[in-house]
């Protein structure tokens, strides 16, 4: 009875298999694979995507804060350009402007320019027009500042509100 069995048992394993087989199971194993490939590589890209959204929305948010600290900073500019003689000097003031060099210094390291506009000619990309003013300059010309402008990673953060020159 055992050698019956050992040769039905002989008679199923036929090694190696069949070569039809192993192709079959070479290409499921090739599709299987380029799937999972395919399926890291979505993974991948969508983690890179991700980032990005991510960091796109953390630069928004810090835009969004330093557009609510940029009225400070043009009052200390307003105080400070109306400042009397007598009080330049003053200690006290000395440390109160001492606010607008740190609002400063922070913004520019957060990448954050100031436009300079005084001299310049009129651009409505980055500037806002207040007021014109009969000069002997270039019509278009910008004479005063009223508002700074600024500018992070070259895009228009707020623009400058100015005052222009026109012909008399």
């Amino acid at each position: 009875m055992t050698s019956e069995l050992n040769k039905e048992i002989k008679k199923e394993e036929t090694f190696p298999p069949p070569a039809e087989e192993l192709k079959d199971c070479q290409k499921q194993r090739d599709e299987y694979l380029a799937g999972w490939q395919r399926s890291r590589a979505d993974f991948l890209n969508y983690k890179k995507e991700e980032m990005e959204r991510f960091e796109k929305i953390i630069d928004l948010a810090n835009q969004g804060m330093i557009l609510k600290i940029l009225p400070f900073l043009d009052n200390l500019y307003l105080a400070e350009k109306n400042l009397p003689e007598d009080l330049k000097k003053d200690q006290y003031v000395q440390g109160l402007l001492q606010i607008k060099v740190q609002l400063e210094s922070l913004l520019k390291n957060q990448g954050i320019e100031p436009l300079e506009t005084i001299g310049k000619q009129f651009d409505p990309r980055f500037h806002e027009v207040v007021e014109e003013i009969e000069s002997d300059k270039e019509t278009g010309i910008i004479v005063e500042e009223i508002q700074k402008g600024y500018l992070v990673s070259q895009s228009l953060l707020r623009p400058a509100k100015v005052k222009v020159s026109k012909n008399k």
